[in-house]
């Protein structure tokens, strides 16, 4: 018989250092306090390397606290970490899937491990590959599936033994809007049916604001904690939605206001600003810094409130001046197509990986191509990148034929890869260094970039810790500096922003905006639908097709209205996809990937 607790998890002024290569004494948690009930849905919210995940393997029992105390499910899992682990279900951020065993052996495989015998497995089987839509693929390999289709199935292996408590790490960090939702499905039903006690980290703000309580870190220490309308509260009478002049993105208005020490946040929003003051404002001040156009106050959500805590503590973005450009930036030309795509086709055997594509992108503007996973996004990325030869099609960057040039044109591009991970042994400026040389650049032209990158992307104090140790949003700088090295006119980013918090979020797109404005093109893919909203013109693709193409109020007219207010670009998006999945049986399901 199960002990009975009131609550899940207790901890008192936990406390956990760890000790760099460098030798530097790190504290990942410092006086941390938390308690949470059972059949609570909890999230930890916070920037890279508050020490969420940190806190997660403390309460599973992976490692032990330094200082003060932890109980979870009246339990010391220091003192006791296989009681734990007997009764809980943790699923972290790179969860080991057996990419060449199918679904049903990977099943298999996690209950032999946990001990499930036949009888639990006929009962518990039918109801995670029902809970996870996976039932029709159990023969198909992990490595063939999509990557929500991959997180769907971690979170089935996790709970092949029922818990009692249920921990993920960032479970739905990489994967699109629709897998998304699905997930989030999944885990309301486990709450409401099951009452499972849930604790969850994550980068997406809009799912800790479905929590009944959420927990803020930084820098190892706990900011606030509460339900998410009373940390929304905080940013009260100071959101605003301000207008941008007449053909200006909204994203200039966005950077610019970042930088003024009266603003707290700014993000773009169906074509206008969001906005949250340092103090409870008036619109016509707002209306001053802007040049008069219209501001109009709006409600506060829980992003505004979480912002509006971390700014009191860090303080004001850095200005992009001193983040950018790279010496020598390209100068302003006319808006001729930079790239050239037509009916571009890429083949793996018998799959279809990108079917008959075609697109262009002018000089100096910000393209996004969205899609679910497995749309053909990165194949499409690694073909104008010239990584991959295209089967069929014609493909154009900067005037050169990509099938014909490929060496050609990769030194006119810069690229961000989905998984910046190779030589992660490597330290930042050793890392620079080796991306420096391959590039061509020698003597003092690669000196002098690789201490412009150090500087510019604040990297110096961490320039000799081992690249795969850097946080989150480091590595996304480090990935940034090394695509930027040699002065591309192009930039490709595939999901650059993965994993990374709000902050350093802001801070990318801060860069991006002032490279767009210097002349160089960006296209980028991206799960934040957010983001969408800094592109000059989108495609969304699925299963390899272009589904629809557009600016971003073009995009946003595709979604149905909605009862809280004006459709998002998540809301037309999931409009596209799904109507395009009804009308053509050929395109794969909800979640279903094809490469």
């Amino acid at each position: 018989m199960k002990e009975s607790f009131q609550t899940a998890i207790l901890g008192r002024d936990v406390g956990k250092s760890f000790r760099r290569e460098t030798g530097e004494t790190v504290k990942a948690l410092d006086g941390v306090s938390l308690e949470i009930g059972q059949g609570d849905l909890a999230a930890l919210v916070g920037p890279d390397g508050a020490g969420k995940t940190t806190l997660l393997r403390l309460i599973a029992g992976l490692m032990a606290a330094d200082a003060g105390e932890l109980t979870v499910l009246g339990i010391d899992p220091a003192a006791e970490p296989q009681r734990i682990q007997d009764r809980i279900a943790y699923m972290p951020q790179h969860f080991g899937l057996y990419e060449d065993l199918s679904v049903q052996e990977n099943l298999d495989l996690y209950a032999d491990l946990h001990g499930v015998d036949a009888a639990e497995r006929a009962k518990r089987y039918p109801q995670l590959l029902e809970m996870t839509a996976l039932a029709p693929f159990t023969r198909r390999l992990a490595g063939r599936l999509s990557g929500g289709m991959k997180q769907k199935l971690g979170l089935a292996c996790t709970l092949v033994r029922w818990p009692d408590l249920l921990l993920l790490d960032e479970p739905t960090v990489g994967v699109d809007p629709l897998s998304r939702r699905e997930l989030w499905e999944i885990i309301a039903q486990l709450v409401r049916d099951h009452h499972l006690t849930v604790l969850l980290s994550t980068s997406y703000l809009d799912e800790a604001e479905r929590c009944d309580k959420v927990f803020l870190l930084r820098a190892g220490r706990m900011l606030t904690s509460g339900r998410p309308d009373m940390i929304s509260s905080v940013a009260s009478g100071r959101t605003f939605r301000a207008e941008p002049a007449e053909g200006e993105p909204a994203r200039h208005l966005q950077s610019r206001l970042l930088n003024e020490v009266d603003i707290v946040d700014a993000v773009p929003e169906a074509g206008r600003v969001r906005l949250v003051t340092a103090e409870p404002g008036k619109p016509d001040r707002i209306e001053s810094l802007i040049g008069g156009m219209p501001v109009v106050s709006v409600a506060a959500r829980f992003e505004d409130g979480f912002m509006t805590l971390l700014r009191q503590q860090v303080g004001v973005t850095a200005k992009p001046s001193t983040a950018m450009p790279p010496s020598g930036a390209v100068e302003a030309r006319t808006m001729e197509t930079v790239i050239e795509v037509h009916d571009l086709v890429r083949r793996f055997g018998s799959c279809t990986a990108v079917d008959h594509i075609s697109f262009e992108v002018r000089r100096g503007t910000i393209f996004g191509l969205l899609g679910p996973n497995g749309a053909g996004k990165s194949t499409t990325f690694r073909m104008l990148c010239g990584l991959l030869p295209a089967t069929a099609g014609e493909l154009r960057v900067s005037g050169l034929d990509v099938r014909k040039a490929r060496a050609s044109a990769r030194q006119h591009i810069g690229y961000v890869a989905q998984k910046f991970s190779l030589y992660g042994q490597l330290s930042a400026v050793e890392k620079l260094d080796c991306f420096a040389s391959a590039y061509g650049l020698r003597g003092a032209r690669k000196r002098d970039r690789i201490a412009w990158a150090l500087q510019a992307f604040e990297l110096s104090s961490l320039m000799h810790l081992a690249s795969g140790q850097l946080p989150g949003g480091y590595k996304q700088r480090l990935a940034m500096a090394t695509a930027l090295l040699h002065e591309p006119e192009i930039l490709f980013l595939d999901e650059p922003t993965s994993g990374v918090d709000p902050l350093a979020r802001r801070e990318f797109w801060q860069r991006i905006t002032f490279l767009a404005e210097r002349q160089v093109t960006v296209v980028v893919t991206t799960h934040f639908m957010e983001e969408a909203e800094y592109c000059d013109e989108i495609a969304i693709l699925d299963a390899g097709r272009v589904l629809a193409k557009g600016t971003p109020a073009e995009i946003r007219a595709y979604a149905a209205p909605v009862e809280s207010g004006e459709p998002g670009m998540e809301d037309a998006f999931i409009a596209i996809v799904e109507k395009a999945r009804s009308r053509h049986p050929s395109l794969p399901p909800s979640g279903e990937g094809r490469t």
